[in-house]
């Protein structure tokens, strides 16, 4: 019993994927009607970059979630076919193996959910399931299919492989990481005292927690409200409830230096603009999440907190 008890451990290891980088979870979740292949992340990896997914071949997932730019595009929004103007900012899609829900509304509830939505979306890459079966059932592709699934192709086998890769982008090994890991020389004097203030004063750590600093929940921080209503609705499109107006996934804060511009518009250009927006209280409105407060920094505390969160870049891998 004992040698079957590591037998099952070993081979779940070896199903969830090579060793992750230090500061992740040890497991990496994964479905069990999904598990992952070197075969589908190669397909899925080939359907992320590939232009023809989009319905003028111009663009890919990989427009917006470009790796030189830790998977996210620099732009306030995202931007679709013809130059059409999203919504809402492109959100960072590192460690989403480990995501309770998906999207900044958490719309999707897996990634298998989730990775569909933007390529039938039209204002994204606004293609029809018509014209993506068509793409993949010609030339390469159907052998690639077969080779990964042994039938197809199929949507739910387009999602599979896209949700497949995307459980591969990781990110950790950063400075913040080694130095919970025992090196003491790993962050500066000043990021440790950014990094007492995460965790004390500024309660920074209250919504960013875990190893992917992120609760996966949904907060008002005030970023959406305008004249007495929110801009964008948020999460409570997705539930109608009325305490989330103007809700967001709180976002993991890993890579965080790399991904400006910040919140769910991309209305802040700077991390320091965001402290300056948290030390304040956020902006009141009649949900404001009651864990917002005026901070009262000094402008030393600032740079130590700025300081902390850039310790918080490593390295991304992907593809395995």
């Amino acid at each position: 019993m004992r040698f079957a008890g590591w037998l099952l451990f070993a081979v779940a290891l070896h199903a969830a994927g090579p060793r992750l980088p230090l500061g992740l979870d040890l497991y990496r979740p994964v479905p069990e009607d999904n598990r992952l292949t070197p075969a589908k992340i190669a397909l899925g990896r080939r359907l992320f970059h590939d232009r023809r997914l989009s319905r003028d071949g111009s663009l890919s997932c990989a427009s917006c979630h470009d790796p030189r730019q830790a998977f996210t595009d620099g732009r306030t929004v995202a931007q679709g076919v013809n130059a059409v103007r999203g919504e809402r900012n492109v959100p960072i899609i590192v460690n989403r193996a480990w995501g309770a829900s998906f999207f900044l509304d958490g719309r999707a509830a897996t990634l298998e959910q989730q990775a569909l939505q933007p390529i039938l979306n039209p204002k994204e890459l606004a293609m029809t399931p018509e014209a993506v079966l068509a793409l993949v059932r010609s030339g390469r592709y159907r052998a690639q299919f077969r080779g990964a699934f042994g039938s197809g192709p199929t949507m739910e086998q387009v999602a599979s492989a896209l949700a497949s890769y995307v459980r591969t982008i990781v990110a950790g090994g950063s400075p913040y990481d080694r130095y919970l890991s025992g090196d003491r020389s790993a962050l500066s004097e000043t990021a440790q005292r950014g990094l007492a203030l995460f965790r004390g004063k500024a309660g920074c750590s209250e919504c960013h927690i875990g190893p992917n600093l992120t609760d996966e929940q949904f907060h008002n921080t005030g970023v959406a409200w305008r004249t007495g209503s929110p801009a964008d609705e948020g999460r409570a499109r997705v539930t109608g409830a009325a305490e989330d107006r103007g809700a967001f996934k709180t976002p993991t804060l890993r890579e965080i230096t790399r991904t400006a511009p910040y919140m769910h518009d991309g209305s802040f250009p700077t991390l320091d603009r965001v402290i300056e927006y948290y030390n304040a209280g956020g902006q009141k409105n009649p949900g404001l999440d009651s864990r917002l407060r005026p901070l009262h920094l000094s402008p030393a505390g600032k740079q130590d907190l700025a300081a902390f969160l850039a310790s918080l870049a490593g390295r991304i891998r992907d593809g395995h």
